[in-house]
């Protein structure tokens, strides 16, 4: 509770996974955030709570966790979503990604094929509802034809690629981690 004035306090962890991240030097671990999740979210939340410390913000490390669990999403084979309602801070952070992600996504493609909301979302992670809600915040869902249709202007896309911002995100290739779900279960004594 010191950090996140936003989240009710609870002492039960038990149905939550924590993930922290950490900076390594030679006099060790030094932790600069974590991520909080349900074990079993009925309703596809991949995070519960972030929290990047003070003294590291503004440093890229929150973008870093998001990625992180939308990484660990795709590894589980389902979508997901941060808990709602988001703070203001998290509704910012979060369209930062989303817009990121998507935005770079669209640049690779050369126009030929057919990409749908649901590729979108099973290349990245993200749930469909986040995708529609940030294409719609850059103003690229056009009605046509009786349907809602991704508008794609190569222009803006390319000058997106041009500002070359460097985010911080979680290389999948480098991820070592196993679905809670799919690992095997101890019994009581611990075995």
């Amino acid at each position: 509770k010191l950090f996140l004035d936003h989240k009710t306090l609870y002492f039960d962890v038990d149905p939550f996974l924590f993930y922290v991240l950490c900076e390594v030097d030679n006099r060790g671990y030094h932790p600069v955030g974590y991520y909080s999740k349900e074990k079993y979210s009925d309703v596809g939340y991949n995070l519960a709570c972030i929290l990047t410390f003070p003294q590291y913000q503004k440093c890229g490390y929150g973008k870093f966790i998001i990625s992180l669990s939308y990484a660990l999403s795709k590894r589980e084979g389902r979508a997901g979503s941060p808990e709602k309602p988001l703070s203001d801070l998290g509704k910012i952070s979060y369209r930062s990604y989303w817009t990121h992600v998507l935005l770079t996504l669209l640049s690779t493609q050369d126009g030929t094929e057919n990409v749908q909301i649901k590729d979108l979302s099973r290349m990245t992670g993200i749930k469909t509802e986040d995708i529609i809600s940030t294409l719609q915040s850059l103003n690229m869902i056009r009605f046509w034809k009786g349907q809602h249709v991704v508008f794609v202007m190569q222009d803006f896309l390319e000058k997106y690629a041009a500002q070359e911002k460097r985010i911080r995100l979680c290389d999948e290739g480098c991820l070592s981690w196993v679905p809670h779900a799919e690992r095997p279960r101890k019994d009581k004594s611990g075995r």
